[in-house]
Parts: C-alpha cells; structure tokens; sequence
C-alpha cells in the first residue's frame, strides 16, 4: 500500500538515506514555495501547475526527477559526475545533490513549465 504522505513514506526510509532526503525535501520546499507535495506513483511529489518533481530511495541509491525528459540536457554541464537518465540524477547519501544543483535544477523546471503554459495559451488564442 502506498505512503499517505510525505512524512509517512520518509518515515519509513532506512538512515542515512532518510535524512538525505528531508534535506532534498526542504530544498525543494524551500525553492518552489508554491509548489504542492504529495504522493504520485508512490514516491514524494511536487506539482506546480504541472509535475515539477518527485524522489525516492532505493536499496543502493536515491533519485531526484526532473519530470521532463529535456530537462537534464539542458543542464547538461552542471550535471557532470551524476549518474543520469533521461529524467532521473541519481545520488547516494554519502554523495547527496548539492542544494545550488538542486535549485537549477527547480528553477530550469519551473521555467520549462512557463514556457509550456506560455506555448499552450498561445495555441488556444490563435484558433
């Protein structure tokens, strides 16, 4: 059965990574005040308008992700040294997502989705 909450899915991530991820968690908080938790697919996730991010703990490392399959290309640069995928950075406790990194990476995602919402309204007008 799925966590109910934020607070009750951290609650049951073993340490170190639990603390890992309080301190993503309040990072994103922190960088996306507008933005609403809750829990999508079984994971922590933040919704602005559309999905901005999520994360989890695995058995062997945590995930942050973008949301966005073009996100992470074009952060390309900052990027370097994580293990990544299409939509997913990947971090360990004893290596966790540096706080300037991870608010890039919220601020590139929140921009994406100005954009996206800019491009639709566009859309509807010239119908």
């Amino acid at each position: 059965m799925p966590p109910a909450s934020v607070d009750d899915y951290l609650a049951a991530v073993p340490e170190p990574a639990r603390s890992t991820l309080q301190t993503l968690r309040a990072v994103i908080r922190d960088a996306a005040p507008g933005a609403t938790e809750q829990i999508s697919y079984g994971m922590p996730s933040y919704k602005q308008g559309r999905a901005l991010v999520s994360f989890a703990a695995f058995k062997h490392h945590c995930s942050l992700f973008g949301m966005s399959g073009e996100l992470f290309d074009e952060l390309g640069q900052a990027l370097q040294g994580w293990r990544t995928s299409k939509g997913t950075v990947q971090f360990t406790p004893e290596h966790p997502l540096p706080e300037a990194l991870v608010r890039a990476i919220i601020a590139a995602r929140l921009a994406e989705i100005a954009r996206l919402d800019a491009e639709k309204k566009a859309k509807r007008k010239s119908k």
